[in-house]
């Protein structure tokens, strides 16, 4: 039987939806007892890494919805999200003790 190319050959041009069919795709392959040993650690793997894309997608929805969510007046406001770009680090402040 011929292999069927991989989704997790490029995981970074998946969507989130072709990612999680194929991961059932594996689960069902796995769960019929008919792989070799060798073969099911090769679906593990490749589950692993599509669950690995899965998750940032999932992050990456989440971040988007808060930031429709809030703004500073508490209305909604849609500002894209840029995943590549890391928040600033806080600026550093002199340590001030109250007591």
């Amino acid at each position: 039987m011929p292999a069927k190319p991989t989704a997790a050959a490029k995981p970074n041009e998946q969507t989130f939806e072709t990612a999680i069919e194929r991961l059932e795709s594996i689960v069902q392959e796995m769960e019929s007892d008919k792989l070799p040993l060798e073969d099911l650690l090769l679906r593990y793997e490749e589950g692993t890494k599509l669950v690995k894309v899965c998750e940032t997608k999932l992050q990456s929805a989440e971040k988007r919805i808060e930031i429709i969510a809030r703004n500073a007046a508490g209305e909604a406001q849609l500002e894209e999200f840029e995943p590549e770009k890391k928040a600033a680090p806080p600026a550093s402040r002199e340590e001030v003790s109250l007591f």
